[in-house]
């Protein structure tokens, strides 16, 4: 008897919406790039659904899946195995389907944070001043982790509402200091990088207005915003002569882990990748 044909993986990104995502045109380049069969399908899926929806998926031939808004937090509920990093930052943006029914849950945003950085940034050393991170949600948490790890001194948080940022220094520790809000533009004095993590200045979304008269031109500067690619930030940080990174690498990086487990190839980040994804 012939053995039956192994099954096209498939993965995809789920979250509610999610027709915005650019994910499902990063991983579509990549599989054809690299001569891969699978497919990457965005899946819109609401917050009653999920826990059905975690259950299926596996069933029909899905590998694992991307997690967006509003699931981040509550697929930890429903993974069988955590990663240290997704406990303590709180969320998941990458699970992985095993062949023993387990569900792996990961979050890489932080990896994929510090690999745009150093690639966009060469000369980007962690340990030369303090970092001063703009906001408190999801994304923040994992920012904060992947700079502590990396050897930040001390990171500076502000957040419009100060509990969430109160709340990173007491899961994170000492070297986190909390700012209020309206004190936003002074803890960028002597700050050696600075981060934006909050939807300001984002298409459709208010204007960033934190006043940046204290931003050292040494500074290196990214928005992990990338819609627009080019944020107020950003053109205003530039101006000012400090090296600035665009969010859309993160967006990028923290894709290789979840593609090389699904697909068993470990990708590139590369101008094309930009490129194709830009396009898509």
């Amino acid at each position: 008897m012939t053995a039956a044909p192994a099954r096209i993986p498939l993965a995809g990104v789920i979250g509610s919406p999610v027709a915005h995502s650019r994910s499902p045109a990063l991983h579509g380049y990549w599989l054809r790039h690299y001569g891969l069969k699978g497919h990457y399908i965005p899946m819109d899926i609401a917050q009653a659904d999920l826990r059905q929806a975690l259950e299926v998926l596996p069933r029909l031939g899905f590998v694992g899946v991307n997690v967006t808004i509003p699931h981040k937090e509550t697929v930890l509920g429903l993974a069988d195995i955590i990663t240290d990093r997704a406990a303590l930052i709180g969320a998941a943006n990458t699970l992985i389907f095993r062949k023993d029914g387990r569900i792996h849950a990961d979050n890489t945003d932080g990896s994929g944070f510090i690999a745009n950085l150093r690639q966009e940034a060469a000369h980007w050393n962690p340990g030369a001043g303090p970092a001063a991170v703009l906001g408190a949600g999801g994304a923040a948490r994992a920012v904060v982790a992947a700079l502590l790890e990396v050897g930040v001194p001390e990171v500076r948080v502000a957040n419009r509402t100060r509990p969430r940022a109160d709340a990173l220094r007491a899961d994170f520790g000492a070297r986190v200091v909390v700012y209020d809000w309206v004190q936003a533009g002074n803890m960028l004095e002597e700050a050696a990088t600075v981060v934006n993590t909050t939807a300001l200045g984002m298409t459709g979304k208010p204007e960033f207005r934190v006043p940046l008269d204290a931003l050292d031109p040494r500074a290196l500067v990214t928005d992990i915003v990338y819609t627009p690619l080019e944020t107020t930030l950003l053109q205003q940080a530039r101006a000012i002569g400090c090296t600035t990174v665009d969010g859309l690498g993160m967006l990028l990086h923290q894709a290789v882990p979840g593609f090389e487990r699904w697909f068993g190839k470990r990708p590139e980040v590369t101008p094309e990748t930009r490129a194709a994804v830009l396009a898509g």
